[in-house]
C-alpha cells in the first residue's frame, strides 16, 4: 500500500492539466503533463523563470501584474492568455493559479494550464488571426499593445475586433470580452 505522501506525488505529476509549483515566478516543480502542453520535461523547467513560458516579456509583465492584483483579492484567479511552447509556436491557453499566501501571492503558487486554441475556433467561427486578438481583448490589453505583441497595427487589431464583434453579434468591446470569458471552458 502507499502511504499518502506517494499519493499525493503521483496525483501532481499525473495531473490532466499542465501543473506549476512557483515560487516568486520560478518553477519549482513541473508535472508531466507540461511535456505534453509546452514542450519541455519537467526537469528542463525546474528552477526556470515561468517567463520562458510567455512569448514576449510585455505578456509576462502585464499578465503577472494582473493575476497578482487579482490574487490579493481572492486565493484563486483564471484567465485566458498566450503561452508559449518549446517550439516557439504561441498557443491559447486557460491559466487557473491558486495563492497559498494571498498578502504575497506570488511567494508560493500553483498554476495550471490547459490549450484552448484547437477547438476554440471552430466553436466561435473566429479565424485563427481572431482568436490571437481575443486571447489578449479578455487580459485586458489595448489595441496599441496587442498590436505590438503581434506585430501589426492597431488598425488592424481594430477590424479584427470589428469583425469578431459583428460574428459574435455583441454590441461592443465589452460585451464581445464577456462571451470570450464565458466560452473558456472551467
Amino acid at each position: 500500500m502507499l502511504a499518502m505522501k506517494e499519493y499525493e506525488r503521483l496525483a501532481f505529476h499525473h495531473a490532466p492539466d499542465a501543473t506549476l509549483i512557483l515560487s516568486e515566478r520560478r518553477i519549482l516543480a513541473a508535472s508531466l503533463m507540461v511535456e505534453t502542453v509546452f514542450g519541455w520535461s519537467p526537469q528542463e523547467l525546474a528552477g526556470k523563470s515561468i517567463r520562458i513560458l510567455y512569448p514576449g516579456q510585455s505578456d509576462y509583465e502585464l499578465i503577472g501584474q494582473r493575476a497578482r492584483r487579482a490574487m490579493q483579492e481572492r486565493p484563486f484567479y483564471s484567465d485566458a492568455r498566450f503561452m508559449q511552447h518549446k517550439s516557439g509556436q504561441a498557443v491559447w491557453m486557460a491559466g487557473r493559479g491558486r495563492a497559498l499566501d494571498p498578502a504575497d501571492p506570488q511567494r508560493l503558487a500553483i498554476w495550471t494550464y490547459r490549450p484552448l486554441e484547437a477547438g476554440a475556433a471552430a466553436d466561435t467561427g473566429l479565424t485563427k488571426a481572431e482568436m490571437r486578438v481575443a486571447g489578449y481583448l479578455v487580459n485586458g490589453f489595448t489595441s496599441k499593445e496587442i498590436g505590438l505583441a503581434l506585430k501589426c497595427s492597431p488598425r488592424t487589431v481594430e477590424v479584427h475586433r470589428a469583425n469578431m464583434i459583428r460574428k459574435l453579434n455583441v454590441r461592443n468591446s465589452f460585451e464581445l470580452v464577456k462571451h470570450l470569458l464565458a466560452s473558456v471552458p472551467p
